[in-house]
């Protein structure tokens, strides 16, 4: 390896978003004057140790190219794929020409505009000193149930030891690559990024991220994304 490991940025987009009820793909709903999708790029471009951002958008799309952060220089797009691990796959091609392995790659879910630049930080502190890389993630604090025949609880879950995976997620851009080819050739489910490369046998390291958060799964979710914004200005 020659030079300093860079870092660079996936994000995940060409998703329908049909459980959120909405004609436009919920990364595209305006949130506080921009596009969800806005508010995760920029997430990304505001940390100026990320070399590149790649956000893959479906095919035909047509609203990416009018989003401010699409001129930024540090801004490409790629088409993604019909699940998220091929999006990613193909976001990671997008980088092979200046990526090395060595380098960082964040991955960052376009839909959870609310990240805390502390939180980023935080995440490229610690999951960049471990080999495994890391992600930000959140304890369990609720009791959890399993359910079985129309809702009806079957048993609760213990919830020691359990969280909530958040994004980013920090890897390294060879071990991810490996990680995803792996599970996409035996047809593994893939969750999240973590889950790929816990497939490899590694152990990525958990950091504790902020509850505000969310990923926009639910319309009522826009309105809390709103609100957790307009409280931090």
């Amino acid at each position: 390896m020659t030079g300093a490991a860079r870092r660079w940025a996936v994000v995940p987009a060409a998703g329908r978003g049909e459980r959120f009820g909405r004609a436009t793909p919920k990364q595209y709903l305006k949130l506080r004057g921009r596009a969800v999708l806005s508010w995760s790029i920029r997430a990304m471009l505001a940390d100026r140790s990320i070399r590149g951002v790649v956000v893959a958008i479906a095919a035909g799309d047509r609203r990416f190219r009018r989003l401010p952060e699409a001129e930024d220089p540090r801004v490409r797009s790629c088409i993604g794929g019909a699940r998220r691990e091929l999006s990613v796959a193909h976001a990671l091609e997008c980088l092979s020409d200046v990526a090395r392995d060595a380098d960082w790659v964040l991955i960052h879910d376009a839909a959870r505009p609310c990240l805390h630049r502390e939180d980023l930080r935080r995440l490229l502190a610690q999951a960049g000193r471990d080999s495994n890389g890391g992600l930000l993630a959140l304890p369990v604090g609720d009791t959890l149930k399993r359910a079985v025949d129309r809702n009806r609880v079957a048993a609760t879950v213990p919830r020691e030891g359990l969280w909530r995976a958040l994004t980013p997620q920090l890897f390294r851009y060879g071990v991810l690559r490996r990680a995803l080819r792996l599970c996409l050739t035996h047809g593994r489910e893939v969750t999240d990024e973590a889950s790929a490369v816990e497939a490899l046998g590694l152990r990525p390291v958990l950091v504790q991220g902020r509850g505000d958060n969310i990923k926009l799964t639910n319309p009522e979710d826009l309105a809390l994304a709103a609100a957790i914004l307009a409280a931090r200005r």
